[in-house]
């Protein structure tokens, strides 16, 4: 496998969990709405709380990958401390679905 066989992997493994993420942020602004009128059960607040911590996790980590050089430092930092990506970029052994 070539360097740019490589890239493109990349890219397409993250497109993905790009698209993951989308989709939970989306049950989250769901689960706020709902918050509105009803009571949500403690299984719903657990994701709740789980996807605003995601949330909190990606400015870090983009921040630093704007940064000049960023695109250097956030895989070093990534090592170190490996909580700072949101749970859809976390677990590259975890398969994910594929898109249909």
């Amino acid at each position: 496998m070539n360097a740019v066989d490589e890239i493109k992997e990349v890219i397409k493994k993250n497109k993905k969990r790009v698209a993951k993420e989308l989709q939970e942020s989306k049950e989250l602004v769901f689960l706020v709405k709902k918050s509105i009128t009803t009571k949500l059960t403690d299984e719903e607040k657990g994701k709740v709380k789980e996807q605003l911590l995601d949330i909190c996790k990606a400015i870090p980590a983009f921040t630093v990958f704007m940064l000049p050089g960023g695109a250097l430092l956030l895989p070093l930092l990534i090592k170190l401390i490996p909580d700072i990506l949101p749970s859809a970029f976390r677990a590259d052994d975890e398969p994910l679905e594929e898109e249909k």
